[in-house]
């Protein structure tokens, strides 16, 4: 099984991106599971999204304790939260910042790292605003990058037909974060 913790903040869109990602990888007829756990909820409070995903039918409904894969929406969440806390060996990290990867091992010591300029690419695209982008299209065009978990063709399907908004634009950045993203592998 396949586990992906999101992290972000109210308004970004983890939740949404967590239930895009489990579409595309029912359409590659895979078992999956996408849920949220909310603290406060309100707009910029910290959120965690999860998607499970397998071959074989998902009995286990609990959290995700050990990740395949930490999804950071905002890098600042680094700053509150142990994103890579129970992260499994040989998994990864995949940060929504401008910086390289390796700028990053610091705070994160163990794993593989990426990271994606998921913001910028959201405002190029008019996804949210300047001051409030909406990163989740993008940043899972970057997962699908670094975990190949679904292609990246699926998941284009998946945000034209399940993105609220703006689908082709949405479509549009997750193919540029596809191609963006930087990688480091320990």
């Amino acid at each position: 099984m396949i586990e992906i913790r999101f992290h972000g903040r109210g308004g970004q869109g983890a939740v949404i991106a967590s239930k895009i990602l489990a579409d595309a990888a029912a359409r590659e007829d895979k078992d999956v599971q996408a849920f949220p756990f909310f603290g406060v909820e309100r707009r910029g409070a910290p959120v965690t999204a999860f998607t499970k995903i397998d071959v074989k039918p998902i009995r286990n409904k609990a959290q995700i304790y050990e990740p395949d894969y930490v999804v950071v929406l905002d890098v600042s969440l680094l700053k509150l939260v142990d994103v890579a806390k129970g992260l499994k060996d040989g998994g990864w990290a995949l940060l929504n910042t401008h910086k390289k990867p390796e700028d990053f091992r610091d705070q994160i010591k163990k794993g593989k790292l990426a990271t994606v300029d998921a913001t910028n690419i959201a405002i190029e695209n008019r996804l949210g605003s300047k001051t409030s982008p909406i990163v989740n299209t993008a940043i899972l065009g970057a997962l699908v990058k670094i975990s190949n978990v679904v292609s990246i063709d699926t998941l284009v399907e998946s945000v034209l037909e399940k993105s609220p908004v703006k689908k082709e634009e949405n479509a549009k950045a997750a193919k540029e974060a596809y191609e963006k993203t930087l990688i480091l592998e320990d």
